[in-house]
């Protein structure tokens, strides 16, 4: 069985959302979990299954690279057979590329300790949280790279409003340029954003350049095309 890039992972087929969630079976690792869609063909596959591969090769990735721009770091990780045009495996891209970013600008953080720790958060968060809880994988993303940055927690003041401020700022972003969903879209919105965050708040300048256009919008059925900052004219 050949693993399909977009729509269903099994059979390619559009994937249909419910407004309320169902007891449905993974199609690759027979748990019965609620989910809130599955494809037109009735397969449904689970989040943990979604992202296993890019969950495991994203670290390594992020290890073989020395550039110092997020956006291009981040589309690297993205050419990656293992990651898909959407899934939850984007809750921890834009995070990941912005701390191989700034590891490798300044030299400060353990990057493999940061690494494993946001992508074990990232795996925590929903896949369709954009539409159903209203706040953005990849904003999130960029909440929790600032949180390990800072080594912030709950009890924190300074810490605890940066890495609320960032996720703000990236849904506010988000929300301007408006739906449906892409995961590619909203990783590359997001860590824009962050980037001029970091500046600001860290003094730490991650290049960007003004004419990074998205590859992969043939693949994504749902492109806004000129509506997209990154679409290619």
């Amino acid at each position: 069985m050949s693993e399909q890039m977009h729509g269903c992972l099994i059979c390619g087929a559009r994937l249909v959302y419910f407004t309320q969630a169902e007891p449905m079976s993974c199609a690759l690792c027979g748990q019965t979990q609620h989910s809130l869609s599955m494809c037109e063909n009735g397969h449904y596959v689970c989040d943990a299954c979604h992202q296993k591969g890019a969950a495991s090769i994203v670290p390594a990735l992020c290890q073989s690279m020395h550039g110092t721009n997020p956006l291009t770091i981040a589309e690297s990780i993205m050419r990656h057979p293992s990651v898909h045009i959407h899934g939850p495996e984007h809750h921890y891209i834009a995070g990941a590329a912005l701390l191989c970013a700034y590891h490798h600008i300044t030299g400060d953080i353990d990057l493999t300790a940061a690494l494993d720790e946001l992508i074990a958060r990232g795996c925590a968060v929903p896949g369709g949280t954009c539409g159903y809880w209203g706040a953005c994988g990849a904003a999130i993303s960029t909440g929790v790279y600032i949180s390990v940055l800072t080594g912030a927690t709950p009890y924190s003041i300074e810490p605890w409003r940066l890495c609320n401020a960032i996720t703000a700022q990236c849904l506010q972003t988000l929300a301007d340029v408006g739906g449906p969903r892409c995961c590619k879209r909203m990783t590359y919105l997001c860590i824009v954003e962050a980037a001029k965050f970091t500046a600001e708040h860290f003094g730490v300048t991650m290049p960007l350049q003004n004419d990074f256009h998205c590859i992969f919008h043939r693949q994504n059925a749902e492109c806004i095309r000129n509506y997209c900052p990154f679409y290619p004219e």
